[in-house]
């Protein structure tokens, strides 16, 4: 009986920072969405999220993307158009490493549209 706690040879650690880059990734677009509604007037406010499958170097992700009633929101970390994302685990270190804590980042993904 083989009790690899491992199945496929898959790492126990890689579902978990699967997690935490799609954790940060919504963190970051929402930032985005806060800048671009912060400057407005016309009363252009949050509209829900909508869902977009990128591919990376390690896979598909599936991401909750905001949007503005608008329609004027187009974010410069991942465009409204764009579905492949070259370079995707190097841009989410280099925004853990500058301050975007693991709990900050978790605790935005399970808070639900606004």
């Amino acid at each position: 009986m083989n009790h690899n706690p491992e199945p496929l040879g898959i790492p126990l650690w890689v579902p978990a920072l699967d997690q935490l880059k799609k954790a940060l990734t919504e963190r970051a677009l929402k930032a985005e969405l806060d800048h671009h509604l912060a400057g407005d007037e016309s009363g252009n406010r949050r509209n829900g999220y909508g869902q977009k499958t990128v591919l990376t170097e390690g896979g598909s992700v599936g991401l909750s993307i905001p949007r503005d009633r608008t329609g004027t929101f187009d974010p410069a970390l991942i465009g409204k158009y764009q579905r492949r994302f070259p370079g995707f685990d190097e841009k989410i270190v280099s925004m853990y490493a500058r301050g975007m804590s693991t709990r900050e980042s978790t605790g935005s993904s399970t808070g639900g549209a606004t």
